[in-house]
């Protein structure tokens, strides 16, 4: 679905190869043109749209790596997910993490969405827990390689 005052030219995201896991969501500012980006500022950028995710599954925004690569654009909570039971506008939080300022245009591919199915489990105290190889090691503790 469009979201109010969304410029429905812009289509509905699309992969763009045919081994795309991601769909591209696109920066939808027809009321506004261009977000300004200073350096590590960060902005809500709306893609407009909202959709329906069928129960059972998530859809994961995360970020585009050309963007990451060559700009020092990061989504700061990524991956983000978009639940089942939420209908409102969809944003992308985006975030200059690069030195230059950055300008995010009406219709440019901000992040990609990859739509996953969600596992839901049974939280339980255990008395104890059974024990493994790596034990307790914690970050870096299985190494370089």
């Amino acid at each position: 679905m469009w979201d109010d005052g969304a410029d429905r030219s812009l289509g509905l995201p699309h992969y763009a190869s045919a081994g795309a896991a991601g769909a591209d969501l696109r920066a939808n500012l027809a009321d506004r043109g261009v977000v300004h980006l200073e350096p590590g500022a960060r902005a809500l950028v709306p893609t407009g749209l909202r959709m329906a995710v069928p129960e059972g599954y998530e859809v994961q925004v995360r970020p585009r790596s050309g963007l990451a690569l060559k700009h020092g654009i990061a989504l700061p909570n990524s991956p983000g997910t978009i639940d089942s039971d939420y209908r409102g506008p969809v944003g992308v939080i985006v975030l200059n993490a690069g030195s230059d300022p950055f300008e995010i245009r009406h219709g440019d591919r901000i992040a990609q969405m990859v739509v996953a199915p969600v596992v839901r489990a049974d939280f339980a105290v255990a008395e104890a827990l059974e024990g493994t190889a790596r034990g307790d090691g914690g970050f870096g503790s299985t190494g370089r390689r």
